[in-house]
């Protein structure tokens, strides 16, 4: 996997937290102290979750079975099919500022970089190396959830926004996915 992969998928997998981070940025009640804690749960939990979903991978791999690209590839084809109807649902608008919604919500945008992680960062030859990417989807997400609550200033038509962020990132795991199986 080359860090162009490394960077595509490090934006797909951050199109879900971009999506929740657009939708608790218009809350008025969220402050400076509450973005930083979204921002930081998320990008630890997708670093998290794409390196455990790695070494449980190649765990995987070496002792149980071999994980062919076919099988990866569909796996990320369907995961990408899920956060597109996942685009679809209507989102709860109102969110209780706490430290453990913080750390639900970043699981919970975070569980695709698990499956991710497990199909597509199994292969990486070193545990460094699974590291640097893993760390690199965490900063990608830091970035891309920064830069959404930014734009959470000059957004009105917030349900648009996040509808076409699960679009965006369905249709790049979609992609992936089939150059997986047949590249």
């Amino acid at each position: 996997m080359n860090l162009y992969d490394v960077v595509i998928i490090g934006i797909a997998l951050a199109m879900d937290a971009f999506g929740v981070t657009l939708g608790i940025g218009i809350n008025p009640i969220l402050k400076k102290e509450h973005k930083l804690k979204f921002v930081l749960s998320f990008a630890f939990f997708q670093f998290l979750f794409t390196y455990a979903g790695g070494s449980l991978g190649y765990l995987f791999d070496t002792y149980i079975t071999n994980i062919s690209s076919i099988a990866g590839g569909i796996i990320i084809e369907i995961v990408g099919i899920l956060i597109i109807i996942d685009g679809f649902k209507q989102r709860e608008k109102e969110l209780l500022i706490k430290n453990r919604t913080c750390v639900i919500l970043g699981i919970s945008v975070s569980i695709d970089a698990l499956v991710i992680g497990f199909t597509a960062f199994h292969q990486v030859c070193s545990n460094l190396l699974l590291f640097v990417n893993s760390v690199l989807v965490g900063l990608i997400t830091l970035f891309i959830c920064t830069l959404g609550f930014f734009i959470c200033r000059y957004i009105k038509k917030i349900k648009f926004v996040t509808t076409y962020a699960n679009f965006f990132a369905g249709i790049a795991l979609i992609f992936l996915g089939f150059k997986m199986i047949f590249f």
